[in-house]
């Protein structure tokens, strides 16, 4: 299924809110007001890079939490953590992820092997989208607007930028095992599809016109089950495997209609 909450945020049809995965017995997907919540029925060991719930860490739940374009903040694992009291849900093991994507936008996708079982579930936005390696503007650990061309400060200027909430946020759930390695190497995997499909779809770097390889602010989380005894253990995931190819494909495929539903909406709604 490519948009299973577009009904639901376009009032639709208010009762579909719920994806149940049809890879992973027990794992669903669930839309609410202002965030996407994904659960799992144990705990699982994840690989995250999101501002709340990040590092190598057990969880059952990852959040997908909208912000306006507005949104500026020094301390978004404190909103979180906020918003999570608010929805009385448990702080801890858990990742909490920011977006401004239309949540209607969510898109997911499945799939299975005989080795594995894998969900992606992915928002889209590229309004900060930036590309790896090319000179552009900077900010160091306090926010300080830098130009990684010189590496001079531009003191007294701190851009908005820094907080500019446009990203491409990835969950990719996996019911199998992996060594601790082969999740790095899926991690990258997943990436070089991100890549792959900006490009394809014509994202260039909001500062210099070049290729976009991300956004600014990206954040992806990697949730692995580790409880299939009778599965091989998979020590490898780059696109030469069958789980580099999946999880390849269910990137640059959810990336990619994420991305296309955003640019209908705004062509129907007159957005720039």
């Amino acid at each position: 299924m490519a948009l299973p909450f577009y009904n639901y945020y376009s009032h639709v049809q208010k009762d579909q809110n719920e994806y149940r995965s049809s890879v992973w017995p027990g794992l669903y997907v669930s839309a609410h007001e202002r965030h996407i919540k994904a659960s799992s029925p144990s705990v699982v060991t994840a690989l995250s890079s999101a501002v709340y719930g990040g590092g190598m860490i057990e969880l059952d739940r990852i959040f997908n939490i909208y912000v306006d374009r507005h949104y500026r903040c020094d301390d978004p694992p404190r909103d979180i953590a906020d918003l999570l009291s608010e929805w009385q849900e448990q702080q801890d093991q858990c990742a909490g992820l920011l977006t401004a994507v239309r949540l209607e936008h969510t898109a997911i996708q499945e799939y299975e092997s005989d080795e594995f079982g894998l969900l992606c579930c992915t928002t889209a936005g590229v309004s900060n989208a930036a590309r790896a390696g090319s000179a552009r503007t900077v900010f160091d650990a306090a926010g300080n607007e830098m130009s990684n061309e010189t590496v001079s400060q531009k003191i007294g200027k701190v851009s908005a930028s820094t907080y500019t909430p446009g990203t491409i946020n990835i969950m990719l759930w996996m019911k199998g095992r992996m060594t601790a390695g082969a999740m790095v190497n899926a991690i990258q995997t997943a990436v070089e599809a991100k890549a792959a499909a900006l490009a394809d779809f014509g994202v260039a770097d909001s500062e210099n016109g070049l290729t976009a390889t991300g956004t600014t602010t990206d954040a992806i989380v990697l949730a692995v089950s580790q409880a299939e005894v009778n599965k091989p253990l998979i020590s490898y995931a780059g696109t030469a495997t069958v789980m580099g190819a999946a999880i390849g494909r269910l990137v640059y495929d959810t990336i990619t209609e994420s991305l296309q539903a955003a640019q209908e909406w705004k062509e129907r709604n007159n957005k720039q």
